[in-house]
């Protein structure tokens, strides 16, 4: 039997700080030439990847010191993330301003490391996640909600297409659920803190491991709503509409992307004109088109960005976030006409469904409005926040992001979960799968890719506590859910044929991972337009 290497924490570390200046390197090299990312785009694509698996492995160095597991797994996920860098720079060392043997010194950790048999050890033991007692709770009661109730729901709702039934809302109504941002004044459960952000991370992968359509992405949309409230909201918009947010009495949707612009937010053309209301009072019409506006048809109401500028010069600056209210309309597709008081305001709202290979249950629509009319205190921050409502909707996209890392974080875990129970009882040749030593390998970096994305979550969560952390939740989105689309793929391929057969769960875990790095944010938008640019920035102001 091959003897394995005792897990060196501080060789992990030493490895990922050579990593951390090979990226560096690499970032000082991009700012030096022509264009930069805009035109050296396969170069920033790659080093905002690099950075992004570069700052998991360094999350993970305390969690490593915690005990034996969790230090093999550092070892594991470090040596990981060196092979990659290894593999991205490899003929292209003039590309990234890199000698060719700039990783020379770490090799015998990576042998050590991504040894098949230092994989295979790990196949089953995916790691504690050290969260402290009350944040422990919380993934507990969350996740036993999800297994009770959302679970038995999951697989009929993926193969019908169904609708996310209603006592999965008022469950997580009842839990506490939508209110976990949203401060305790206010009728939420927000305290602040350090782990303010971890408490919705940690709920938010407990539900995904269930369900990633009516689980985990049902907290997302009143959570970006809310997050845009706390950060430009008026007192009184606060009060209005924080409260209801946090019961679930008003469930919205998010309207941003357009036919024409999807990551490009800045170039929007649904537009808001100053209208009186059908008593006087002072509003907005809103016309145009939105589309992949998920939850839609049953939302309360519409998170919506619009162009209340008509000087498209202004590009983002000419932007406002608005509140529109709906009433719920059929999943579907719906024709709404408006009323207001018993008043025909003349305004329309139509959506149509599109259909999807994955992530069913909220259902995603195109959304035209015609003359809409939304009152002037449904515009976010009042007169202050005209052109504001770009800066406040990327508030919620950023916090959107670490929540979409925890959807993936969830989704992994059960698709570790259902390959090691399938290779537990699947017998090939007379003798169990998880005995061979390639799927015990597949097994360990299941685990490994899967505890290292929860951990940077945590990591990327306390920092987002503190104010901080915008680069860093888009490096966890980025990495996590490119993970997860591998992890998946290969849950599924450990189960043989029937991986590909609707009767076991990981076939829907496959095809929902892989919008992962689709939504809230697009993967190559947030490496080029975000983390590349905010890597250069940042070294800039080191130098």
């Amino acid at each position: 039997m091959t003897e394995l290497a005792p897990p060196d924490l501080p060789a992990a570390a030493d490895a990922i700080d050579l990593a951390d200046r090979v990226v560096g390197s690499a970032v000082r090299r991009l700012a030096g030439l022509d264009g930069g990312p805009d035109v050296h785009q396969v170069l920033a694509y790659e080093i905002a990847h690099a950075a992004a698996g570069v700052a998991t492995a360094r999350s993970l160095i305390d969690y490593g010191g915690k005990g034996e597991v969790e230090a093999k797994i550092t070892c594991a996920y470090a040596a990981d993330m060196v092979h990659d860098l290894a593999s991205r720079i490899y003929g292209r060392e003039d590309d990234w301003g890199v000698e060719r043997d700039v990783l020379a010194n770490v090799h015998a950790f990576v042998t050590a490391y991504r040894a098949p048999a230092f994989l295979a050890s790990l196949a089953d033991q995916p790691g504690p996640r050290h969260l402290s007692d009350d944040m422990e709770m919380v993934a507990d009661t969350f996740g036993s909600f999800a297994q009770n109730v959302i679970a038995p729901h999951a697989e009929h709702v993926h193969r019908t297409n169904d609708d996310v039934p209603e006592e999965i809302i008022t469950g997580m109504a009842d839990l506490g659920a939508f209110g976990l941002s949203v401060p305790s004044a206010y009728g939420g459960y927000s305290e602040g803190g350090d782990e303010e952000y971890i408490a919705m991370v940690a709920a938010t992968e407990a539900l995904s491991t269930a369900s990633l359509g009516i689980g985990g992405s049902l907290i997302t949309r009143p959570e970006i709503l809310t997050r845009a409230l706390v950060k430009g909201g008026t007192e009184e918009q606060k009060q209005t509409w924080l409260p209801r947010l946090a019961s679930a009495e008003v469930m919205p949707a998010v309207a941003v992307t357009e036919p024409d612009y999807g990551s490009d937010v800045a170039g929007i053309k649904v537009n808001a004109t100053p209208a009186e209301g059908p008593n006087g009072e002072d509003g907005w019409v809103i016309n145009g088109v939105k589309t992949w506006c998920t939850f839609g048809a049953r939302a309360d109401a519409l998170t919506l960005l619009a162009r209340s500028d008509p000087d498209r010069s202004k590009t983002h600056r000419g932007l406002s976030l608005f509140i529109v209210p709906k009433p719920r309309g059929d999943s579907h597709g719906f024709d709404l006409r408006q009323e207001i008081d018993g008043t025909a305001t003349g305004g329309r709202m139509e959506g149509r469904p599109i259909d999807t290979i994955g992530y069913r249950g909220m259902h995603s629509y195109e959304i035209s409005l015609e003359d809409w009319w939304v009152p002037a205190e449904n515009q976010i921050g009042g007169p202050e926040g005209l052109g504001k409502g770009f800066y406040y909707q990327m508030a919620g996209f950023e916090n959107g992001r670490l929540q979409t890392a925890a959807r993936a974080v969830g989704v992994m875990q059960a698709a570790y979960d259902e390959a090691l129970e399938y290779a537990e009882n699947r017998t090939v040749f007379g003798e169990s799968i998880l005995d061979y030593q390639l799927i015990r390998a597949k097994l360990g970096r299941i685990a490994v890719l899967t505890q290292a994305g929860r951990q940077f979550s945590y990591a990327v969560a306390t920092l987002m506590a503190k104010g901080q952390g915008a680069m860093e939740a888009s490096m966890v989105k980025a990495y996590v859910c490119k993970a997860a689309e591998w992890v998946t793929r290969e849950a599924m391929q450990i189960h043989g044929g029937m991986g590909y057969a609707e009767e076991y769960p990981v076939s829907r875990l496959f095809v929902d991972a892989r919008v992962l790095s689709i939504f809230e944010g697009a993967d190559e938008t947030l490496c080029l337009k975000v983390i590349a640019r905010q890597l250069i920035a940042a070294s800039r102001q080191s130098s």
